[in-house]
């Protein structure tokens, strides 16, 4: 049986999860898929379209989908929809799973490395977070775990935007691409998004690509240039805009700069010189140990020393796996590009760290 794929919704209450998941539940898309709503929501899919015996918590819908409602762990509740497909008694081709609007998605995704037999039978295939634009800009100031679902994400979708101002709009991508520049951000009508832009997005995969918001890499500040004479390290693109910044959309009505103190940071390393393997999986086990409850996401796409393939590696918090890619193609610019994304990291120490693991060429 080949692997489930496993979506992973996320996304503050009233962000348009539930218009989605109703969606997915009711409409003539032709596809399987199972649903695992996490029932803790304040907003329960229960009350408006499932009528339901309360002993009974797997109900079949008339578009052939299924819809769970977590009474015990997700693990079980995965384990229990796996063995119904094997029996035959359920039929779905792939899983969405709800998280409550304050989830932190990083458990959820690390029940799929983890365990064994979740991860024979399933694969992630991306976090979804949708981001609701009028009350985003208050959210993500007072809760931390706003900031994480933008972190974790592989794909960022607003919803609302028809209620705030375009400025607005641009002053949280912004604000959005610093937090994290792997997620694409794509507007959407509350709710109203195509599923073929929520399924089958590979952002787990262990993929060659390593797309970042190309505003975020181009926005250092000038004076960065000759600060150091390593500029090939990758410390032009740490960004730390100071109070001095003057991008247009930092200049917001309310005169402050509030977003500049997100813990949710991103920040990316290049380099044109191979790392030396054993130092850079000494330091990079050596991080992930100490600082792994705050690395949300991280990936990389390296140039090492000793192979002719790119090395592929990606992590959630403490997980980290990686993989030979595909062969340097001829004439192709070797180089290692990394992101990392999370809660406070210490940006000097992994840019030190990361540094002192490259090899000769």
């Amino acid at each position: 049986m080949s692997l489930i794929p496993v979506t992973i919704l996320t996304g503050f209450l009233g962000s348009g999860k539930t218009t989605l998941l109703k969606r997915i539940l009711s409409e003539a898309h032709g596809q399987k898929i199972a649903v695992i709503e996490n029932e803790f929501g304040e907003e329960n899919i229960d009350n408006d379209i499932l009528v339901t015996d309360a002993k009974e918590h797997i109900i079949q819908m008339s578009n052939g989908c299924i819809c769970c409602t977590i009474r015990e762990d997700l693990r079980e509740t995965l384990q229990l929809l796996a063995a119904k497909k094997r029996k035959g008694s359920l039929d779905f081709e792939r899983v969405v799973i709800e998280t409550t609007g304050l989830a932190d998605p990083g458990p959820v995704a690390q029940t799929f490395f983890m365990d064994e037999e979740i991860a024979e039978t399933y694969l992630i295939d991306s976090i979804i977070t949708l981001v609701d634009a009028k009350h985003a800009a208050q959210q993500l100031n007072d809760r931390q775990e706003a900031r994480r679902q933008v972190g974790f994400a592989d794909q960022i979708f607003l919803s609302k935007t028809d209620l705030v101002t375009s400025e607005e709009v641009d002053a949280l991508t912004h604000r959005l691409k610093h937090m994290n520049p792997r997620a694409p951000i794509k507007a959407v009508h509350f709710g109203e998004v195509s599923l073929k832009e929520v399924l089958d997005l590979r952002g787990f995969n262990l993929n060659t690509k390593l797309d970042i918001d190309p505003d975020f890499l181009k926005e250092e500040p000038a004076q960065h240039e000759h600060d150091h004479d390593h500029s090939h390290c990758g410390h032009d693109h740490a960004h730390d805009h100071g109070e001095h910044c003057h991008h247009p959309s930092h200049q917001h009505s309310h005169g402050h700069h509030h977003h500049h103190d997100d813990d949710v940071k991103s920040f990316v390393y290049r380099s044109p010189r191979p790392f030396d393997p054993a130092k850079l999986e000494d330091f990079l086990g050596a991080i992930v140990n100490i600082y792994g409850p705050r690395m949300l996401r991280y990936k990389g796409v390296l140039y090492m020393v000793g192979t002719e393939r790119k090395v592929i590696f990606q992590g959630v918090h403490q997980l980290m796996g990686s993989d030979l890619g595909p062969a340097w193609a001829p004439g192709e610019e070797r180089s290692s590009k990394m992101v990392f994304i999370g809660i406070d990291l210490p940006q000097d120490i992994l840019l030190q760290g990361l540094e002192q693991c490259l090899g000769s060429v």
